[in-house]
Order: structure tokens, then sequence, then C-alpha cells
């Protein structure tokens, strides 16, 4: 059985961490607050759920998933998950993260910053939405995860309208033609 490590357990992370108990996998979640804070959340989601601190999530999963706000990333767990699939899910808001130079500039992509706070991760960019009715569409590099950023057209557009909050299937095609008109 698969685990999967949670660093962040707000909405994105438990959207995903419910998908992968349903899937069958582990899940280990953890926040910035400590382990007691989601204590609800692990019984909730069944025995297949528990809590724990970041470090432990990073090291205790097979697979990590990153879901924390931006300004987080320099409290992301001392021991990176060396040679794990790290699945980014994050999203850059300077209204929430404050100004980050590089991302600000667009000299660095999202999770080209992320990959410095996880460098020997296998990063992956996914799910950086909250509608998680997709098909599995290769967005290309990580240097091109901007075409799915926060305010492009793949991001939400494709999934419905933002007042439907479990959105809609999207097919390789919306996504692809969400992707081709996005612009930097």
């Amino acid at each position: 059985m698969t685990t999967v490590g949670f660093i962040g357990s707000g909405q994105i992370g438990s959207a995903i961490a419910r998908l992968a108990i349903e899937a069958g996998h582990q899940v280990v979640l953890s926040n910035s607050r400590g382990p007691e804070t989601l204590a609800d959340t692990a019984a909730e989601l069944g025995p297949r759920a528990s809590a724990a601190t970041s470090g432990e999530a990073a090291a205790a999963g097979d697979i990590v998933v990153v879901t924390v706000p931006v300004k987080a990333f320099p409290d992301l767990p001392a021991a990176p998950p060396a040679g794990k699939t790290v699945i980014d899910t994050c999203n850059y808001g300077h209204e929430r993260d404050g100004h980050i130079p590089e991302l600000d500039s667009k000299s660095l992509t999202l999770s080209e910053l992320l990959l410095r706070y996880t460098p020997d991760a296998m990063l992956v960019k996914a799910f950086n939405n909250i509608f998680l009715g997709y098909s599995v569409v290769d967005a290309g590099s990580l240097a091109d995860s901007w075409r799915q950023a926060t305010g492009t057209p793949v991001w939400g557009t494709p999934y419905g309208p933002y007042s439907d909050e479990k959105g809609q299937p999207a097919g390789e095609d919306a996504i692809r033609a969400a992707l081709a008109t996005a612009t930097r």
C-alpha cells in the first residue's frame, strides 16, 4: 500500500487525501499548527489516515504532497524528501504570501522556487486548484508550470464556474485548449 504524506492539510490537501484513501492508500497529514489540530480530520478520513509533524509526514510518504502557502516554503522539513515524488499543489498570491521578487519578475516559476527547498525530489506540479475533476495532461516542464498558475485559463476555468464547488470533469481537449491560451 502506498503512503501519501501531506505537508499542509487545508482545502486542497484534505481533498487529495480523501481521494487517496478512496483509492486504497494510507495518508499522513500535517500542518503548521501540529498533529493534534488534525485529529478530527484524520478521524473523519478513517483508519488509513493519521496526523503527524511535517517532518514525519515527509518521511512516511512514498509520495509527498506539498500544499502550503508559498511564504511557508522556508519552513518545510529540514530533511527534504530526497528521491521521492513531490506533488506541488501550491499557488502564489502576493496578497497572502507577500511579494517574492523571483515570482513577481517571472524569473522563476513557483515550482522552480519550491525545488530550491526540495532539491533532490522529483517534483511534479498538479492539483493546484480545488476543482478535482480532471484528465491527466502533461503540461510541460517545471519552467512551463506557470501555464497552470492562479489566474491562467487552465486554473479552474475548464472545470466550470466557481459557484459549483464540486466542479465538473474536464477532458484532455478542454485542458489542452486552456493551456494553449495561457500567456505570461
